[in-house]
C-alpha cells in the first residue's frame, strides 16, 4: 500500500489466479480500507498476467496494482436494493456478484433462487468464459468470497444458507463431467490395484470428486499437494497409503 506525495492516492497490489480475480481482490482491498469507494475512480495497472506453466509446474499468479487518488470521505454503502419476494440475502448476493462481473469485464443477467437451505445466484449472457475462469477458478474464487461474504452479514444468527454461484449451466456440466471422471478413474484404480492421481482442481471439484466416490466399497479419496496444484488421489482400499 502506498501513498502519494499529496496525501491523495492509495494503491494496493494483489494477486490471483487470473487478471479479473487479482483485480477484484485488489478492489475489495481498497474497499475495506475505504467503506463506501467510489469504484470507477480506481485505476488498475497489470503487473503480470500470470502464468499457469507446463503440467502446473512453475506456476506465476496474475499480478496487479489498484490505485484510487479521491481520498475525500465516502458515504457509508447503501443497503442492497431487493427485488418483489427477495430477502435481503438474496438481494445482497445478487448486488455482489453482479458488481464482481460488471468489476471483471463480464456482461450478464443475475438472478437468484433462494429455498431454505441455498442461495442460487445464476449468470445468464453470450459470452462468460471471462467469469467462469480457467478450469472454473474464477467462478469458484466469487462462489468462496460470496459464502464469506454472507456468513459475516448472518453471523450473529445460528441459521446460515449456502451459496452457489453459476454461469451458463456451468455447474452442472462440470459436475458431469467430474462424475464421469470419478467412476472411470475408480474402475481403473479397481482393476490396476495401484493409485490413479487426478489432475489438479479446485477445493469446490475435488469435493464433487470425494462426494461421488465416498461410498464406493473399492476405493477411497485423498487429497494431495498444495494449493493451486492439489488434487484428488483414488485409492483401492486395500492399498497401503
Amino acid at each position: 500500500m502506498s501513498e502519494g506525495a499529496d496525501g491523495r492516492e492509495l494503491s494496493v497490489e494483489a494477486t490471483g489466479e487470473t487478471v479479473g480475480e487479482a483485480k477484484w481482490s485488489a478492489l475489495r482491498e481498497l474497499e475495506r480500507q475505504r467503506p463506501g469507494l467510489d469504484k470507477t475512480s480506481v485505476r488498475f495497472q497489470v503487473v503480470s498476467e500470470g502464468e499457469r506453466g507446463l503440467l502446473g509446474v512453475g506456476y506465476e499468479p496474475a499480478r496487479v496494482v489498484a490505485s484510487v487518488e479521491d481520498l475525500a470521505p465516502a458515504a457509508a454503502p447503501a443497503a442492497p436494493v431487493r427485488e418483489p419476494g427477495e430477502t435481503e440475502e438474496a438481494a445482497l448476493m445478487r448486488e455482489l456478484v453482479g458488481r464482481i462481473a460488471h468489476e471483471i469485464g463480464a456482461h450478464c443477467t443475475v438472478e437468484v433462487d433462494e429455498t431454505d437451505e441455498e442461495i442460487y445466484v445464476t449468470c445468464s449472457g453470450r459470452d462468460l468464459g471471462m467469469l467462469i475462469g480457467r478450469h472454473g477458478q474464477t467462478i469458484d474464487a466469487i462462489q468462496y468470497l460470496a459464502n464469506a461474504v454472507l456468513y459475516r452479514a448472518r453471523e450473529e444468527r445460528e441459521e446460515r444458507k449456502h451459496v452457489t454461484v453459476d454461469a451458463a449451466g456451468y455447474r452442472a456440466r462440470r459436475q458431469a463431467t467430474l462424475d464421469a471422471l470419478a467412476l472411470r478413474s475408480a474402475e481403473r484404480a479397481t482393476a490396476t490395484r495401484q493409485r490413479v492421481e487426478l489432475e489438479p482442481m479446485t477445493a469446490v471439484e475435488r469435493k464433487i470428486v470425494h462426494e461421488r466416490l465416498k461410498d464406493d466399497p473399492e476405493v477411497e479419496t485423498v487429497s494431495e499437494g498444495t494449493e493451486p496444484n492439489r488434487y484428488v488421489v483414488i485409492v483401492p482400499r486395500s492399498f497401503d497409503l
